[in-house]
């Protein structure tokens, strides 16, 4: 399933920059990059996916990223050129790890749920796992069977995702090996790593032990393990600017170490080091080091580098005077392409795309996507708190400055609902609809905000400008927020959104002021567009989200 109906288009401008054989009027569409390109610009996905893990089943790359509270979670993104990336699944259909994720009475989950986590595919046996430690003493387990994808050369047609009993151990910040004999080995652990052999179905633990303990005092985390050419490795991080490479024989060590990258620069401006990722080779042998940057407001955001490796066995990074490159070579190139991130989604297919994601567990009761087109939210909460309302749905910003439209057919709203377009995070705003008795108005409400480490409602947000009536014929309204999310993270300067609001789709009008996006990175996830609906008063009322349409300023 796709989202967007600029099927197999060209990807962003934002994605490949030098161009060898761009013809003119190519070059000039924001929103279109010829396919002849040769090199790409980080970073190669502006949106947030952080914690990655990366691999690759045979011509086939694969992501997989952490989610937290949002649901489904850990997305599964692919990719043929290490460069342009598509959803295509999420590893945890439902988040099964307790009543706080449903946000219906019994807790909230925000800033919990899945961290970094991992995901492999296993050929003897056809089957990807995903591996994640939640918040507990637990580690969590689900498997999609019956893919094909060895024989398919890394495709994947269909997924079906299972869970499974969690191990009572908690694999904190995970990465997921599968030996060549077979064997599932698990490295994990801050600040000491340790490395679990798993029984033979992969699903509970045989054996435990620490391999590796860092300098005195020194945090490292993010464990990602292979086995390249018969020597075991694994990647650790030391939050937020390091990466370090584990070397050993044996799987349970002993283990040497040294630095991959140390306060590397670049390669944007007003964001993090480039560390915390993984590694993986193409086709033909060429490997490649993919990592994230600290690029709030907008989140953590992959980069890609190239590696080469010393005669002993050690990697490094290719690097640009010492900088992480702006450009490099793509990796691969391929006639195979993917879904734009651009584009509009009238919500025409039978599920929702996997770039949509809840802010917890819906209730599904409350929400349908209608065969037409379009896609029916019930209210799902009667609360004057958004941040304890169900369903509300949301979606990754593209950076580093683009729109998002959302047109909405109001004309069902009850007495007391609130419904509209939303900057979704710790501290929000939103354009909407607040229908009270007769009367629909549009407006802005600011001042949304949680207390930062409880993430406890701290202010449930004021209506910060009033707009005008809306006409209640047919009801149907656009939305428009204009975000900023260009790197300011550590700066006193604040990006910032504006709000807008159409009776037609085509003439928009300004309504309040701009709205400042915090550049903390205490929540981990970026700002996302979203889309809201509930009741003040009662249930029963629903809106219609028509369309979802997202573009490049």
């Amino acid at each position: 399933m796709t989202m967007f109906n600029m099927k197999h288009a060209a990807l962003l401008v934002g994605y490949l920059i030098s161009v060898a054989f761009a013809a003119p009027d190519l070059a000039s569409d924001p929103n279109v990059i010829p396919r002849a390109a040769t090199t790409f610009s980080n970073p190669v996905l502006w949106e947030d996916h952080p914690d990655l893990d990366v691999f690759r089943v045979g011509d086939v790359f694969y992501y997989s990223s952490s989610t937290f509270a949002y649901s489904p979670g850990a997305p599964v993104l692919k990719s043929y050129d290490l460069v342009n990336w598509e959803p295509v699944s999420h590893s945890v259909p439902e988040l099964n790890f307790g009543a706080k994720y449903n946000l219906n009475g019994s807790g909230r989950g925000y800033v919990k749920g899945i961290w970094a986590s991992s995901l492999r595919y296993r050929a003897s046996n056809d089957m990807f796992y995903w591996i994640g430690c939640v918040e507990s003493n637990k580690t969590y387990i689900w498997t999609a069977p019956g893919t094909s994808a060895a024989k398919n050369k890394g495709e994947v047609a269909n997924w079906t995702w299972s869970s499974h009993p969690p191990i009572n151990t908690c694999y904190y910040d995970c990465g997921l090996l599968i030996d060549d004999d077979d064997t599932m080995y698990v490295a994990y652990g801050n600040p000491r790593i340790q490395v679990a052999q798993l029984s033979p179905d992969g699903l509970t633990q045989v054996k435990s032990q620490q391999v590796y303990a860092p300098s005195s005092g020194e945090t490292i985390e993010g464990s990602r393990m292979y086995k390249i050419n018969g020597t075991y490795y694994i990647l650790v991080t030391k939050p937020a600017d390091s990466e370090y490479v584990l070397k050993s024989k044996s799987p349970f060590g002993p283990y040497e170490s040294r630095s991959l990258v140390s306060r590397i620069s670049g390669p944007l401006a007003s964001a993090g080091y480039s560390h915390q990722g993984g590694i993986v080779s193409t086709p033909d042998n060429k490997w490649y080091y993919v990592a994230f940057m600290d690029a709030y407001p907008g989140g953590r955001i992959p980069v890609v580098a190239p590696l080469t490796w010393t005669a002993d066995g050690w990697p490094q990074v290719v690097t640009d005077n010492g900088r992480w490159g702006s450009t490099y070579p793509v990796p691969i190139q391929s006639n195979r392409t993917v879904t734009s991130p651009l584009g509009t989604d009238e919500f025409k297919s039978a599920q929702l795309s996997h770039e949509w994601e809840w802010n917890h567990n819906p209730d599904k009761s409350k929400f349908m996507l209608l065969p037409g087109g379009g896609l029916v939210l019930q209210t799902a909460s009667v609360t004057t708190d958004l941040f304890d309302a169900r369903n509300t749905l949301t979606h990754r910003i593209i950076g580093p400055k683009s729109t998002g439209t959302f047109r909405i057919n109001v004309a069902k709203m009850q007495d007391g609902d609130r419904a509209g377009a939303i900057l979704f995070r710790d501290r929000s705003a939103y354009i909407g609809v607040h229908r009270d008795r007769n009367t629909a108005a549009i407006v802005v409400v600011n001042g949304l905000t949680m207390a930062e480490g409880t993430w406890a409602t701290a202010a449930k947000g004021t209506v910060a400008t009033r707009g005008p009536t809306v006409d209640n014929g047919s009801g149907d309204i656009w939305l428009r927020i204009q975000a900023d999310v260009t790197p300011a993270f550590g700066l006193t300067q604040e990006r910032t959104a504006t709000f807008s609001y159409s009776a037609d789709g085509t003439r928009f009008t300004a309504l309040g002021s701009p709205f400042a996006l915090s550049n903390s990175w205490r929540y981990f996830t970026g700002y996302r567009y979203g889309v809201f609906n509930f009741g003040t008063k009662a249930l029963g009322g629903e809106v219609v989200v028509k369309s979802f349409a997202m573009q490049l300023v």
